[in-house]
């Protein structure tokens, strides 16, 4: 069995697409994924299944939940040791999260295009910038410098590709409950 965590984009924010964890971990259950579990009311689930592509398992997924639910939700898989890498890979790791800096992670649909990355990291400044790795971007927000552009809006019209954005201590507590 092989351990992924799916995030879901764009779920219980602001009053819409407002989905209960006890019925997104039944759903995911009803799918035959073992061992589920939520994190947090964003969307954040942890499962075991049989290994499959990251890309087989967020189609399923999506195809699910738009039947269960009536509503698109987009869904990004990786595995717990992708998510490991990607905190390894962090470049801004030695930045603590001090309430000013705060370290944000994008998890991508796929890899966006070079030119595409480009165009992304044209926007960075002293309040805050990007770092593409992958299909990750990594977002350093300093809060008392002003206004952010990297929001979920500018990064999917600028990578043409879905993204969706979690704290990096959302990772690390990921990290914490399910690496063995």
């Amino acid at each position: 069995m092989e351990e992924y965590v799916a995030f879901h984009r764009a779920i219980n924010v602001s009053g819409t697409k407002i989905i209960k964890m006890v019925h997104l971990k039944q759903m995911f259950e009803d799918m035959g994924l073992k061992n589920v579990s939520t994190y947090i009311q964003s969307g954040n689930v942890y499962f075991e299944t049989t290994k499959l592509s990251n890309a087989t398992l967020s189609n399923k997924i999506e195809k699910h939940l738009q039947k269960e639910l009536g509503f698109e939700v987009e869904t990004m898989v990786r595995t717990i040791d992708e998510l490991q890498s990607i905190a390894d890979k962090d470049p801004y790791k030695k930045i603590d999260d001090d309430g000013n800096a705060v370290v944000y992670l994008g998890f991508l649909s796929e890899e966006p295009a070079k030119v595409q990355q480009e165009l992304l990291s044209s926007f960075n400044s002293e309040i805050d910038e990007c770092t593409i790795k992958g299909k990750e971007i990594y977002i350093l927000r300093y809060r008392d410098k002003g206004k952010a552009k990297f929001e979920n809006k500018l990064i999917e019209s600028k990578l043409k590709v879905k993204c969706t954005t979690r704290n990096r201590k959302t990772l690390y507590k990921l990290l914490e409950l399910y690496n063995n």
